[in-house]
């Protein structure tokens, strides 16, 4: 019983906890392209950069408050400049789209070429982010490591394993649940949210019953900067905030985002946590959770070497474009 136990414990310790941190934050990520492909009608290719500018403004307001001897007690002090990291990011979405997007939108220019603007605006908000913070990984969490250790855990249950949940990973589960929770509301129950609703489902008869769409537009770039941002900074305080590496991620954000239905929020939720949980699935070597359980493996038991994370999301992505191009929640066909 000790064995399937300690096996449970390895297994949670490196597949389940960090897929479910990964898969939040891809969720979150997921659901700022979904809105704005399903009100504004493109794929925004700048999302991933959006993400880096908004933890780089995050990360640098962060040290300035570390500089000034401020800190949050044992949460990481970047909470403090989270919202002053939104506010970055919602002006600068807000800036791109007026002298940017909102040229195509009054031509009434097909969605590749909005697409096209959003390339050149995400190569434009990479070099703004290199040149401003440079290229090399930063870390910027500080406060309490661990909610749980190693030691705590075994103390506990007298293991031979022991269970570490990271601060990092806490927080975001939780912030993820909160955020989730408000957007769902704000969509279901406020008058803007219903506003962008019916501008989603149906744009002219939306325009008919009276909504402006400048405020529709206007208000979707905010949640999809503020969500961007958020993403942003939980993923680096989770691991290290590295330019490139947001311009990875634009892959998995964009396969989640399809996989539970392109223009549905509950799909991009559903998405990331499956593409999430793909990833750190298939590169986690198992060979100490099968010696728990009575194995003897040679090998490491590696499905996939971790060089192949992302490959694994533009997998999924074509296997479901080419099986189900809806999704799983039947969103818009691409």
């Amino acid at each position: 019983m000790d064995g399937f136990l300690n096996a449970l414990v390895v297994f949670a310790n490196f597949v389940f906890l960090p897929g479910l941190a990964y898969g939040a934050q891809l969720a979150l990520g997921a659901l700022g392209v979904t809105l704005v492909y399903g009100i504004l009608r493109f794929s925004n290719f700048a999302h991933g950069d959006l993400m880096a500018f908004g933890t780089m403004i995050t990360i640098l307001v962060t040290w300035w408050l570390m500089g000034m001897g401020i800190n949050f007690g044992p949460l990481p002090t970047a909470l403090l400049a989270l919202p002053i990291g939104i506010f970055g990011a919602v002006a600068m979405a807000l800036f791109i789209d007026r002298f940017v997007f909102r040229f195509y939108r009054k031509q009434r220019s097909d969605g590749i070429v909005f697409v096209m603007a959003s390339v050149g605006v995400m190569f434009v908000l990479n070099g703004i982010v290199r040149l401003i913070i440079g290229p090399n990984e930063q870390r910027f969490a500080d406060g309490e490591r661990f909610l749980i250790t190693v030691k705590e855990f075994r103390d506990l249950t007298g293991l031979a394993e022991g269970l570490a949940v990271r601060l990092p990973v806490a927080i975001t589960i939780v912030v993820a649940i909160m955020v989730v929770a408000a957007l769902f509301w704000f969509l279901q129950r406020s008058k803007t949210g219903k506003a962008m609703r019916a501008y989603s489902d149906n744009e002219d008869l939306a325009l008919l019953s009276g909504i402006n769409p400048d405020r529709v537009v206007m208000v979707t770039w905010i949640i999809a900067a503020s969500l961007a941002t958020i993403a942003g900074v939980l993923y680096g305080l989770d691991k290290s905030f590295r330019p490139f590496t947001y311009f990875q991620l634009l892959l998995p954000i964009f396969a989640s985002a399809i996989v539970g239905g392109i223009g549905q929020p509950l799909g991009a939720i559903a998405g990331g946590f499956v593409v999430a949980f793909s990833e750190v699935t298939l590169t986690y070597a198992y060979k100490r959770v099968l010696e728990y359980l009575g194995f003897a493996p040679d090998g490491l038991v590696q499905l996939l070497s971790t060089e192949y994370k992302f490959a694994i999301s533009f997998v999924i992505l074509v296997l479901v474009l080419l099986i189900r191009p809806t999704g799983i929640f039947k969103g818009r066909v691409l």
